[in-house]
C-alpha cells in the first residue's frame, strides 16, 4: 500500500539535519530541537539486523521532545527491513528512511548503504516491503552513484525504479561514493559536488519531494536551493559543528515562522534539566556535552566554552554546573 506523505513531516523536510553516525544520537537531537521547532531530525543509522536479530531495541530510544524525528535504517533484506520498520513505527517515529548512501567498509560488507546504488531493483523491493509493513512514510537517502557508474544515467533510473515502488521522498547527497580507494571521511569531501544533476532530478520528477544534501553549510545556501525549486535541503556537518548558526534562525527564514529566533544561550540553559535527568538515570555528562561544543562557534569566548566542557565533563563529580560555568566564557556573567 502506498501511504500519503505525512503533511507535518513533509513540511519539516524543507530543512533537515542529516543522519550522521556517532553524532546525531538522542542527546544531539534534543539540543537541535531546542534550536529549531520545525526542522526534521534523523537518528543515526540503525541496522535492521541489530533490531530484528539482535533485539537491540534500546537503539530506538528517544525523547518525545525530538518530534518530528525520523528513523534511518540500514539493511538489504526486504523481510528484515519490514520487521525493523514495524519496530520503528511502534516506537513512534514519524518516518522510516533507508540508507543508500553510507560508504563505510563495514556497511559495504553488510551489503547495504551506498553499494545498494548498484542494485536499484533490490532497493525498490526493500522499500515496497517496508511500505506494506507500516503506516508512516518510507523515504530514501542516496548518492548520485558509486565507483565507475555514470550518475547522469544511474540516478534517474534509480529514482524512477524506487519511486515506482512507492517512495515519494528522496534526500540526495550530490556526490558519488568511491567505494574502492577512499575512506568514509574522504568520501564526504573528495568526490566533486554535482548540484545541477540533483536539481535536474526535480525537473524530471516534479511529483516527488526531493531534498539536496552535501556540502551545504549555511541558511543562505539552503534558501537559494529552495528558491531554485528544490523541495528540501538536508544539512549535515555544519548543523553539528555550528548548530546555532544553522538552526537558530531556520524557523523564521526557512519555514516562515513568526516566533523569535532561538538563541544558543537559551538552548544551553534548557539542556540543564535534561542533563540532570540523564545523569540521574546513570548517564555520563560527556555523553551530552560533547554535542554542545560547537554551540557558540565563531563567537567571542567560544574557545573557553569548548575547553571548559571538553576538559571538565569527564572529571569525577562533574555535573550540570559545569555547563553553567562554561557559559560564563561566552556571556561574561554568572548564570542565575
Amino acid at each position: 500500500m502506498n501511504f500519503p506523505m505525512n503533511k507535518r513531516v513533509c513540511h519539516s523536510a524543507r530543512l533537515s539535519v542529516a543522519p550522521m553516525m556517532d553524532w546525531t544520537d538522542r542527546h544531539c537531537r534534543v539540543l537541535h530541537r531546542l534550536l529549531t521547532r520545525e526542522a526534521l531530525l534523523y537518528t543515526e543509522m540503525v541496522t535492521a539486523p541489530a533490531l530484528v536479530r539482535g533485539g537491540a531495541l534500546h537503539l530506538l530510544d528517544y525523547s518525545a521532545c525530538e518530534h518530528p524525528v525520523a528513523l534511518q535504517l540500514g539493511g538489504s533484506d526486504p523481510v528484515e527491513l519490514a520487521a525493523a520498520a514495524r519496530l520503528g513505527q511502534a516506537a513512534g517515529y514519524a518516518e522510516i528512511n533507508l540508507n543508500v548512501g553510507c560508504p563505510s567498509d563495514r556497511v559495504q560488507s553488510g551489503t547495504f548503504g551506498a553499494v545498494l546504488m548498484k542494485s536499484p531493483a533490490l532497493v525498490a523491493e526493500c522499500c515496497a516491503a517496508m511500505i506494506d509493513a507500516v503506516d508512516v512514510e518510507v523515504t530514501v537517502k542516496c548518492r548520485i552513484g558509486v565507483d565507475d557508474q555514470v550518475p547522469e544515467e544511474v540516478l534517474p533510473e534509480f529514482i524512477a525504479r524506487v519511486g515506482a515502488a512507492g517512495v515519494q521522498r528522496f534526500a540526495i547527497h550530490a556526490r558519488m561514493a568511491w567505494l574502492d580507494g577512499l575512506s568514509p571521511k574522504e568520501n564526504r569531501d573528495i568526490p566533486p559536488l554535482n548540484y545541477p544533476l540533483v536539481m535536474k532530478m526535480k525537473q524530471l520528477f516534479p511529483a516527488l519531494h526531493l531534498s539536496v544534501n552535501g556540502g551545504i553549510d549555511s541558511l543562505d545556501q539552503a534558501e537559494a536551493f529552495l528558491e531554485a525549486g528544490m523541495d528540501g535541503v538536508m544539512i549535515g556537518r555544519a548543523a553539528y559543528h555550528q548548530p546555532a548558526e544553522v538552526l537558530c534562525a531556520s524557523d523564521r527564514r526557512i519555514f516562515g515562522g513568526a516566533a523569535p529566533d532561538t538563541t544558543a544561550e537559551d538552548a544551553a540553559r534548557a539542556m540543564l534539566p535534561y542533563i540532570e535527568a540523564h545523569m540521574a538515570a546513570g548517564g555520563r555528562l560527556h555523553q551530552v556535552t560533547r554535542h554542545m561544543l560547537g554551540l557558540f562557534a565563531g563567537r567571542p569566548g567560544a574557545r573557553g566554552w569548548r575547553r571548559a566542557l571538553s576538559e571538565g565533563a569527564s572529571r569525577p563529580g562533574a555535573g550540570p554546573e559545569l555547563v553553567e560555568e562554561a557559559l560564563q566564557h561566552v556571556t561574561g556573567r554568572c548564570v542565575a
